[in-house]
């Protein structure tokens, strides 16, 4: 069956905006070396890396330059290396490659098949020849795995084999009390988004196949099914936050383990990512480390897999060797990949927490991750692409909605130009894409603050739109009237922020604040910073947290970078104007 065209084309704006806004951040190209002096070797292979195994390719590639490998018909081979992440590199795939600012490449190496699923999908619908119409080989894996603290963990194993929803969906409401630790509180977890991330993705698939109680074969009419929609729905209501990045997640949970304090991650009790992560995680390498230092400190609480009853997904790292290839590329790249699944490059892989390109844990790696259970893993076959892209149309409206209150600086600095415009035109024009992606159902409020003006003299904030239902057009249309004028109260603004959405908290949603600011704190009524951490510290009960866009390179992103970490959120530097929409649409990607 033809896939359909419209619906094809609700995706592809979404992975628009992030390629356009991202590509910048994900795409550094880097050239291996060339072999040495009088050596020549005419092929050159162009390959195209997902962004957690580049910079290993990179390593690999330089190895096999510098082998004395031959191709079938003589002669040898140079492989060039860059790197995209794999949802964005679907999408250039699908566009012709264009405004990446990467060479065209011969091979593709996404995080998962299901971006090869995507891509002929899109390839369909666009009526051209299909660039990925077959099943690929690995040159990895790593499957999906829900991680806890290591005390987390121990205590639900106790309770026996459980299941997706029986972990994920334990009640929000009674929580760990159910499991004899109240003091645990709630039970919430991480989970990246599904529009940008592959473990996302492939986490939202497996709590489809886990509410139909099958490993195979889903279908559109079970996306439709009421009681799958509401399996899938208490699933996501116990998402503490959406991310766009695991491993930033992970990097701010190692550095609170190992300074002693509550977390970036304290109200959460698991995340869903690929088991690699987790090694890296134990085995430090995502730890603050001193200069010289390959990895950092082991945390005091490891993180362990926790492998659901029903099984799970693995991320298969296929090797695509794409159209673009000629006859000879072609040849190079059979050896290229014959190259990447033999023994020393295995053991490369494995160092990084990597299972063999069959699917093989090493010792290592389970007794850094946990034991796998007893007859080993079962694993969730790939739906059909189209269900894959129709489960994506259906997320915005099942993911965990949003209560947001935003902050726009209106200071005086904000008439400062970038270029033909202002500092406040180009933050309006952000504001406005970012508000485009944001769901319906979410609850929006829009606060302006500068110091108190002749159009504000009793505050240095006003409430321009209440908190309530989105209406888009409503406060689009507040920001276009904004006055701009005064200093920077942003300490105060903040503090009031954060002291309504904990007044109006709401356990079956997001609580979050969005600070969009060009400056640093200039109100000498409220310059208490330290007073402002602990205010805002999270309280994992009632968590509201509180994201900050840096914009301009006057903004004091050190002190905005504290305060989103103290409440559980994240900074987003846009310290170069031109990447505010970017940072936009990653900040909208964690509701």
């Amino acid at each position: 069956m033809a896939p359909s065209a419209t619906r094809t084309r609700q995706w592809l704006p979404y992975t628009a905006a992030v390629t356009a806004g991202l590509v910048v951040i994900a795409g550094a190209f880097v050239f291996v070396r060339q072999r040495e002096a009088g050596n020549d070797c005419a092929i050159i292979l162009q390959v195209n890396s997902s962004t957690e195994k580049a910079a290993l390719l990179v390593d690999l590639a330089e190895r096999y330059n510098h082998s004395d490998r031959s191709i079938d018909g003589g002669g040898c081979a140079q492989v060039h290396v860059s790197a995209l992440n794999s949802g964005k590199a679907t999408e250039a795939l699908a566009t012709g490659w264009t405004h990446t600012g990467l060479p065209q490449p011969q091979v593709w190496l996404p995080t998962s098949s299901l971006w090869t699923g995507q891509l002929r999908l899109l390839d369909q619908a666009a009526g051209r020849e299909l660039q990925t119409p077959d099943r690929y080989p690995s040159i990895a894996n790593s499957p999906l795995v829900i991680a806890m603290p290591q005390p987390k963990a121990e205590l639900l194993r106790k309770r026996g084999p459980l299941g997706w929803g029986e972990i994920l969906g334990l009640s929000g409401r009674d929580g760990w009390a159910g499991f004899g630790k109240p003091e645990w509180g709630r039970f919430t977890f991480g989970k990246d988004n599904p529009n940008l991330s592959t473990s996302g993705l492939a986490a939202t698939i497996a709590t489809y196949y886990a509410a139909v109680q099958r490993s195979s074969d889903l279908t559109r009419a079970d996306l439709a099914d009421p009681a799958v929609t509401q399996f899938v729905r208490r699933i996501e209501a116990n998402v503490s936050h959406y991310s766009d990045d695991s491993v930033d997640l992970l990097r701010s949970l190692a550095e609170a383990d190992l300074a002693g304090g509550a977390g970036s991650t304290d109200d959460m009790s698991a995340i869903v990512l690929q088991e690699e992560l987790v090694d890296l995680y134990n085995t430090g390498a995502l730890s603050p480390r001193q200069d010289g230092q390959e990895r950092g400190r082991r945390p005091n609480v490891p993180l362990v897999a926790v492998h659901p009853k029903e099984g799970t997904f693995n991320l298969d790292h296929p090797f695509v060797v794409l159209p673009s290839a000629d006859e000879r590329q072609r040849a190079a790249a059979a050896d290229f990949q014959k190259f990447l699944t033999e023994g020393d490059q295995q053991e490369s892989f494995a160092r990084l927490g990597f299972r063999d390109h069959e699917g093989r844990a090493s010792a290592e790696l389970l007794a850094s991750v946990g034991a796998e259970p007893t007859g080993g893993l079962t694993y969730f076959k790939p739906p059909d692409p189209e269900v894959v892209s129709a489960m994506l149309d259906g997320w915005r409206t099942l993911r965990k909605k949003a209560n947001i209150l935003i902050a726009l600086d209106t200071s005086g600095s904000m008439l400062a130009k970038v270029g033909t415009r202002t500092r406040f035109q180009v933050a309006s024009v952000a504001a406005g894409k970012g508000l485009a992606l944001l769901n319906t159902e979410d609850r929006v409020g829009l606060l302006s603050f500068s110091s108190e003006t002749k159009q504000r003299p009793k505050s240095p904030y006003r409430t321009e739109v209440p908190l309530d239902e989105f209406d888009e057009t409503r406060i689009n249309s507040k920001i276009a009237g904004l006055h701009v004028e005064g200093g920077t109260a942003l300490y105060a603004t903040v503090r009031a922020a954060h002291r309504e959405l904990v007044d109006r908290y709401d356990p079956q949603r997001i609580n979050a604040i969005v600070v969009l600011t060009d400056g640093k704190n200039e109100y000498s009524k409220d310059n208490d910073l330290a007073r402002l951490l602990a205010e805002v510290a999270l309280d994992p009960q009632r968590p509201v947290k509180v994201f900050c866009i840096a914009f301009d390179r006057e903004s004091d992103f050190a002190t905005l970078d504290q305060i989103a970490k103290a409440s559980s959120g994240k900074a987003f530097d846009a310290t170069d104007p031109a990447k505010i929409d970017e940072a936009f649409v990653k900040l909208v990607s964690s509701f």
